[in-house]
């Protein structure tokens, strides 16, 4: 049947960008009409929900998560990148087994949606991402997920596979459930980054792109400073010049980080088109460094935010990602860079172009998907009235938090409505999820 949202403004992410006394029809899973003002009452006789205290934006997007990670929480704490690797997250990830692999998934996803993500391009590990595709698609989420893939990796040979290996159960895993759960989740190949994977990987796992519609390549790139040290000692140039080099750099490919980009590989993603997924959090947690991003933005590269994983960060919160977007940028190019607008559009819009679905989420427009949240920005010690889309934009990136996400729809459905999980069992996921991280530990 079809519902009516009836909100105090829409913060469109789109023309215009603010709308006040607004109402939203939504039939089946799009939005099919937006209305203001009086002509709010022609809708009085579809199902109404009354939510005139709220403010509808559209689903946060994150570009780079891990929910393998999820119940690694805390545990990797002051270490750079690569030790970060070796000494925690590999032994950890080695370690899960299909029920672990399930509750981390469950605990990230409960985790997003109750701070208004509403898709996600994920990263798995190399084993049981089954277990991830299945959290995804009983949730109601919509993602982009691949399991990583990994054919160097001398530490830990369950997080090896030989490279045949690799490629063929991606493909099997993508012919499975590419475009599976109404299309709401979608494969992407997702080779690690380039110090965990043969050139031969590398390529083929960009072919494999070429195979399906819609798909994207997902990787890590210029990081930290380790990283790229190594990157330049194997391959003999630096990281993304490298990529290019395999021709793996497209408009359908998103790369993590890109902190250490020198002047060549700026140019380089310009001309490929290919995005940037910045995550502020991380990157500054591990020590990292500062992802030019203002410049990126002024060459015209996509970018977008996400969270990365749990034991880097250590919360999922698309609230703290724009926060420190904005904040972090502004001692280098000063205050008046980064814009509260322009990290609005990055969590939201711009997570929707660079996975190449901006026609069909990421804005609240007619004809596109309804993935919508309210917010409750009633509880601010802040008397200001927002009748002003910059006023709105700054309070949403520099005040709000979790707490002020009220409900939360994905493809039309609520997944979260008064601040209560919709067909997820808040208590069981964490019962889950600290029986299997303890036997988990066992394991290792």
């Amino acid at each position: 049947m079809p519902t009516v949202i009836i909100v105090d403004k829409i913060l469109t992410s789109s023309q215009p960008e603010l709308l006040t006394s607004a109402a939203i029809l939504i039939e089946e899973n799009r939005i099919t009409k937006i209305v203001t003002g009086k002509d709010v009452d022609e809708l009085a006789n579809y199902d109404t929900i009354d939510a005139s205290h709220c403010i509808a934006i559209p689903g946060f997007v994150q570009t780079h998560i891990h929910l393998c990670q999820t119940l690694f929480r805390g545990m990797a704490e002051n270490l750079l990148l690569l030790d970060w690797l070796q000494k925690r997250i590999f032994p950890f990830e080695a370690a899960h087994n299909a029920e672990s692999m399930h509750a981390s998934a469950m605990m990230g996803i409960a985790e997003l949606i109750r701070s208004g993500t509403t898709t996600i391009l994920d990263m798995g590990s190399v084993n049981h991402h089954e277990e991830v595709i299945r959290a995804i698609g009983e949730t109601g989420f919509r993602a982009f997920t691949g399991k990583a893939m990994m054919d160097i990796n001398g530490a830990f040979s369950k997080l090896k596979e030989p490279t045949e290996d690799s490629i063929s159960s991606t493909i099997a895993l993508a012919e499975k459930w590419h475009n599976s759960f109404d299309e709401r989740v979608k494969y992407a190949p997702a080779p690690r980054f380039v110090l965990s994977c043969t050139d031969e990987l590398m390529k083929e796992a960009f072919e494999i792109t070429k195979q399906f519609d819609g798909m994207l390549y997902h990787t890590h790139a210029s990081e930290n400073y380790g990283e790229v040290n190594a990157v330049r000692e194997r391959c003999k140039m630096d990281n993304v010049e490298f990529l290019n080099h395999l021709k793996v750099l497209s408009k359908n490919t998103v790369l993590a980080h890109c902190i250490h980009l020198n002047e060549n590989e700026i140019q380089l993603m310009k001309q490929t088109k290919t995005s940037v997924a910045h995550c502020p959090s991380s990157n500054l947690k591990l020590g990292s460094g500062i992802a030019n991003i203002p410049r990126y933005i002024s060459e015209g590269i996509t970018v977008s935010l996400a969270a990365d994983g749990a034991p880097c960060n250590n919360n999922l919160n698309m609230f703290q990602e724009m926060r420190l977007a904005g904040l972090i940028q502004k001692p280098v190019h000063g205050p008046t860079s980064m814009p509260a607008k322009t990290v609005f559009e990055m969590a939201t819009i711009g997570g929707a172009k660079a996975l190449g679905l901006e026609n069909e989420i990421g804005s609240i427009e007619v004809g596109k998907k309804a993935d919508i949240v309210l917010l409750d920005l009633n509880n601010f010690w802040n008397p200001l009235i927002q009748d002003d889309a910059d006023d709105l934009y700054t309070t949403i990136v520099y005040s709000a938090e979790p707490i002020n996400v009220d409900s939360v729809m994905i493809d039309g459905k609520w997944v979260y409505r008064k601040k209560e999980f919709a067909g997820i069992d808040e208590e069981l996921i964490l019962s889950n999820a600290r029986n299997e991280l303890k036997k988990l530990l066992d394991r290792i």
